[in-house]
């Protein structure tokens, strides 16, 4: 090896953070060709984690090593959602269920890379494409060994597990999500609910926090936000809500 690609490497881990994934288009742009790329992987400095993916020699990667690449390096609007980004910020419930299941979001159009798809991580990754919400309103920043990876805000994560309902998320678990927004702040619950796309997300988001008592609920301005026409059923036999328009289950209008 000469001088310059050692010196290259060096200074290659000394950027690249430990547990993250280095794509090819990011090692290119760290001064890394690829002959360079293939000439560290056969020296053992490198492992091949897809095609166009590595991770340092050694390195324990999991698949939030993965999305960081996809988020820094690929540029795309993929983010950590649902109860899978209520289980990273602190509600241990929504971690425990989602131990083996990863809930991406992302605009529709966009895909997963090849190489993330066909890795064996220790989760399944589940990515649901919607334009229900605008891609980058409502996330936050979270720590993940030495790197952040971009995902939704508790109030944009409970609107996502109401997006799903109740098809693939049972709506008295969306309740017990919502009861637990009670430090929400009335002006993120505001801009969420009139960028909302989604009529049925708004007006299950409103009857739960005005149902959980949440303080900020008050502080709405509801004239702001089009909750469009018409009644909307979400159970068979269930209970209907005048207010919302909606048809709720039992259990969560006597709940």
């Amino acid at each position: 090896m000469s001088i310059s690609s050692g010196t290259k490497i060096n200074k290659l881990l000394q950027s690249w953070p430990s547990g993250a994934v280095g794509l090819s288009v990011w090692l290119e742009e760290n001064d890394v060709p690829a002959p360079l790329q293939q000439y560290y992987r056969t020296s053992g400095w490198l492992e091949a984690v897809g095609q166009g993916a590595f991770k340092r020699t050694g390195d324990a990667v999991d698949w939030l090593g993965g999305l960081y690449a996809i988020q820094t390096q690929d540029h795309l609007d993929i983010h950590v959602g649902g109860r899978t980004a209520l289980g990273m910020q602190g509600q241990g419930h929504y971690l425990e269920l989602n131990a083996k299941v990863a809930q991406l979001f992302a605009p529709l159009k966009t895909n997963l890379p090849a190489w993330f798809k066909k890795h064996e991580w220790d989760v399944r990754p589940e990515l649901h494409r919607t334009d229900f919400l605008p891609p980058n309103l409502g996330l936050v920043d979270v720590e993940h060994k030495l790197f952040t990876v971009k995902v939704s805000g508790a109030g944009r994560a409970a609107m996502e597990c109401l997006y799903l309902a109740p098809e693939h998320f049972e709506i008295v678990e969306a309740f017990r999500v919502m009861e637990g927004l009670a430090t929400l702040r009335p002006s993120t619950a505001q801009t969420l609910l009139e960028k909302c796309r989604s009529i049925k997300v708004k007006r299950l988001f409103l009857f739960m926090a005005e149902k959980a008592g949440h303080a900020w609920f008050k502080h709405l301005d509801t004239t702001k936000i089009d909750l469009g026409r018409g009644k909307r059923s979400l159970a068979d036999g269930g209970v209907y809500v005048a207010k919302y328009q909606i048809t709720v289950p039992k259990e969560l209008a006597n709940a």
